[in-house]
C-alpha cells in the first residue's frame, strides 16, 4: 500500500538523456536514476550466481568484495543502427475501364526498420509501364488496427495478408537477413510462395522468334505473267431485308497480277447518291482468318499472313454463288467474255450463263379503309388513313365559283306522333356550292320551344346507303311532299321560295318531271289564294290583317320611290342561315345603303311589327312591302 501510494503522489516521469556529444563525437551515458529520478535497481549477478553465492562465504576468505562497474547501455536506434528487414509481396488493383485486362498484379517491397519500427512500401519501376511507380508509402509508422496499435516485425511473416491503407498486401518471401533475424528471436517462418504476375504483362511480352521457310512461290514471275489480266464480275449486294435497304450493282475486278479485290460502284442517271467510284480499294481479301485474330483492329492496323489462313483466289469467284467480303453478301449474276475464256482454260469450267436478278414488282396492296366511326364526314375522317398529316378533301372549285351564294330554301314539317310537334315548322336551305343542308327552326312566340338553329352546315346520307359508300341529298331530292329523313327525323317537304321555282326551270335536267310540276302547280296556287280563305285568316288573325293593311299602305304611298329592286337578294347575302331574319344594326346598315325610308312613320310602325325580340328583325314581310 505504501507503493501505491507513492506512485499516486508521484508527478515526474521524465528520463534522464543516456546520449550526449563530447568534441562532436556521439558518448553513451549510463542513466544513474530511473524515472522521474527514482532509484535505480540493478544487479550485476544473476539469479543463479546469487544462489551460489548465498552458499559460500567468500567475505571470509576474499573480503568485502568490490562491485563490477556496470555493462555501458546501447539505445535501439544505435543497436539497430541500418538494420532493416525486407519482405517482397504484391497486392491486386482493379481497372474498371479497359476490356483487356480486369485486375493488375503490383509488386512491392516492404521494408522495416528496427531501430525506430517504421516501414515503407516500394515499388519496383518498369519500363514503359505508364503507371506512376516507385514509392508508393514513405517511411513511417503503420497503423496497424483502429485502437492506434502499429505493427511490429512480430506481426510480420510469409505467407500472410497485411492491410495498410485500405490495401491488401501478400507477403511471399524475404531475404536471407529477415529470416535469420525472425528465427533468431524465435519466431517460426511460413514457407514462401511463389509470386504472382500480372496477366496482361505476360499477354504483352514478345513471343518466342520463329523460323519459317520461305515459299518457293515466285511472285515476280506471277506478275510478268498476268500484268494488266483483270477478271471482271457483275455482282448485287441485296440488302432489303432491313430497314430502307435496296438492292445495288456493283462491278468486282480481280487482278490476277498480284491478287487483289476492287469493287466499284454501278450509278445510274437521278439515282440520287453521290459519286463515289470506289466502294472498296484494292487489296488483298481474308477468307479464314487464325483463331486470334478476330479480335484484331483491321481498322487500324494492317492484316498481314500471321492473321490469315486462306486468302480469296479466283476459284472462289464463280457466276451463281455468293461470297461475303467485309461483310457483305455480294451475289455474282454476270462476268466478261475475257473472265469465261480464262476459267474455261484455268479451271475447265466452260459454262458460266448470265443469271437474270430482275425483281418484279409485287401487285400493289389495296388499300382498305376502317370502318367508319361516326364522327364528321366520311370523306373528312378517310384523309387520315391516306398521309400521316391529314389534309383536307379537295373541293370542286368551278362548282363553287359558279353556285357561290346560292340557296334554295324550302319550308318543311316534322312528322312526329307527338302534338306538339305537329305544328313546328322548320326552313331547309340547301347550298348549291357545297351540297350541305342547315335547318332553322324560326321562334313562335308562347310556343314552349326555343326555336333558333336546328341543324348546322352539312351533308345529309340518305338512308338505307352504306358507309363505305353513302349518298348525299341532292337538289333533285327536294320537291313539294317529299320526306327528308335527317339523322332518324323525318321532314315533309310543304313548300319553297321563288327562287327555287327558277332554278328548276332553269336547271331541268336535275330534277324528275314529277318534282318539276309539283313545284310549279304549288306556285299557282299560292299566287292565287281563295278569296273565301282570305278572308277566313283575316277575320281569323287581326295581327296579320294589320299587317296586310300597313303593306298595301306603304305600296301606294312609296310606289315612286327611287329603291333597288334587289332589296330582298341584299338581307338574304347576310343571312347565311336562311332563316328569315337577320341582326337589328345589320338590318339598317342595309336599309341605309339601299335608300329605304326608314325615317318615315310608316316604315317605322312596319319594323316595329317585324321586329323580333331585341336583336333580331324579320325581312320577309319588311320586303313585301316595297315589291310591286
Amino acid at each position: 500500500m505504501p507503493t501505491v501510494g507513492k506512485l499516486l503522489d508521484k508527478t515526474a516521469f521524465h528520463r534522464s538523456q543516456t546520449l550526449g556529444y563530447r568534441n562532436g563525437y556521439a558518448i553513451v551515458r549510463r542513466p544513474t536514476v530511473g524515472i522521474g529520478g527514482d532509484r535505480l535497481q540493478f544487479n550485476q549477478l544473476s539469479q543463479a550466481e546469487l544462489d551460489e553465492l548465498a552458499n559460500k562465504a567468500p567475505v571470509l576468505t576474499y573480503g568485502q568484495p568490490k562491485q563490477a562497474p556496470p555493462a555501458d547501455f546501447i539505445p535501439a536506434h544505435v543497436a539497430f543502427d541500418k538494420k532493416v528487414l525486407k519482405f517482397d509481396a504484391y497486392f491486386q488493383e482493379d481497372v474498371p475501364m479497359s476490356t483487356e485486362e480486369h485486375y493488375r498484379i503490383r509488386q512491392v517491397n516492404i521494408y522495416y526498420y528496427l531501430e525506430d519500427d517504421s516501414m515503407s512500401v516500394i515499388e519496383p519501376v518498369v519500363e514503359n509501364s505508364g503507371i506512376p511507380q516507385g514509392k508508393l508509402i514513405k517511411r513511417q509508422r503503420l497503423a496497424k488496427n483502429d485502437r492506434g496499435d502499429h505493427y511490429h516485425w512480430k506481426d510480420l511473416n510469409r505467407g500472410i495478408n497485411i492491410t495498410i491503407y485500405g490495401k491488401t498486401f501478400r507477403i511471399v518471401d524475404c531475404d536471407r537477413f529477415t529470416q535469420v533475424f525472425l528465427e533468431s528471436q524465435g519466431i517460426e517462418l511460413n514457407p514462401p510462395e511463389k509470386m504472382a504476375l500480372d496477366p496482361y504483362t505476360e499477354l504483352r511480352k514478345q513471343p518466342l522468334r520463329k523460323y519459317v521457310t520461305p515459299s518457293d512461290f515466285d511472285q515476280l514471275k506471277q506478275f510478268l505473267t498476268f500484268d494488266k489480266q483483270v477478271l471482271r464480275f457483275y455482282a448485287i449486294w441485296d440488302d432489303t431485308d432491313s430497314m430502307y435497304g435496296e438492292c445495288r450493282t456493283y462491278v468486282i475486278h480481280y487482278y490476277l497480277m498480284d491478287d487483289t479485290v476492287e469493287i466499284r460502284e454501278v450509278h445510274e442517271r437521278n439515282d440520287g447518291r453521290d459519286p463515289f467510284p470506289l466502294l472498296m480499294n484494292r487489296q488483298r481479301i481474308p477468307k479464314v482468318l487464325v483463331e486470334n485474330a478476330k479480335n484484331f483492329p483491321q481498322c487500324v492496323l494492317e492484316i498481314s499472313d500471321q492473321e490469315v489462313l486462306e486468302w480469296y483466289t479466283a476459284k472462289d469467284f464463280i457466276v451463281g454463288k455468293s461470297l461475303t467480303i467485309l461483310g457483305r453478301t455480294f451475289f455474282i449474276y454476270d462476268c466478261d467474255p475475257f473472265t469465261r475464256r480464262y476459267y474455261k482454260e484455268k479451271f475447265g469450267i466452260a459454262d458460266l450463263p448470265r443469271i437474270d436478278v430482275s425483281k418484279q414488282e409485287p401487285p400493289p396492296v389495296k388499300q382498305e379503309l376502317p370502318p367508319y366511326n361516326g364522327y364528321g364526314l366520311v370523306e373528312d375522317s378517310a384523309q387520315n388513313c391516306f398521309s400521316l398529316i391529314p389534309k383536307a378533301p379537295k373541293k370542286d372549285i368551278i362548282k363553287m365559283l359558279v353556285n357561290d351564294n346560292k340557296v334554295l330554301r324550302y319550308l318543311a314539317a316534322l312528322e312526329s306522333p307527338i302534338p306538339e310537334d305537329k305544328d313546328r315548322r322548320f326552313v331547309f336551305s340547301y347550298f348549291l356550292a357545297t351540297d350541305m343542308i342547315s335547318i332553322f327552326e324560326p321562334p313562335v312566340r308562347n310556343s314552349g320551344i326555343i326555336g333558333g338553329k336546328y341543324l348546322g352546315r352539312t351533308k345529309v346520307v340518305k338512308p338505307y346507303s352504306t358507309v363505305d359508300n353513302p349518298i348525299y341529298y341532292g337538289p333533285g331530292d327536294f320537291f313539294i311532299g317529299a320526306v327528308i329523313e335527317v339523322f332518324g327525323h323525318r321532314f315533309i317537304i310543304l313548300d319553297t321560295d321563288e327562287y327555287v321555282l327558277k332554278y328548276m326551270e332553269s336547271n331541268a335536267a336535275q330534277y324528275s318531271p314529277e318534282a318539276l310540276a309539283s313545284i310549279q302547280n304549288h306556285v299557282r296556287k299560292r299566287e292565287a289564294p281563295a278569296p273565301e280563305l282570305e278572308s277566313k285568316q283575316t277575320e281569323k288573325d287581326p295581327g296579320v290583317q294589320e299587317l296586310e293593311a300597313l303593306i298595301d299602305t306603304i305600296q301606294k304611298q312609296l310606289k315612286d320611290h327611287s329603291c333597288k329592286e334587289n332589296i330582298r337578294e341584299a338581307f338574304q347575302i347576310y343571312d347565311k342561315e336562311a332563316s328569315g331574319y337577320v341582326d337589328r344594326e345589320m338590318f339598317f346598315k342595309i336599309c341605309e345603303s339601299l335608300n329605304v325610308p326608314i325615317d318615315d312613320s310608316l316604315v317605322k310602325e312596319l319594323i316595329r311589327i317585324c321586329s323580333h325580340g331585341e336583336g333580331k328583325i324579320n325581312y320577309y314581310n319588311f320586303v313585301r312591302a316595297f315589291s310591286n
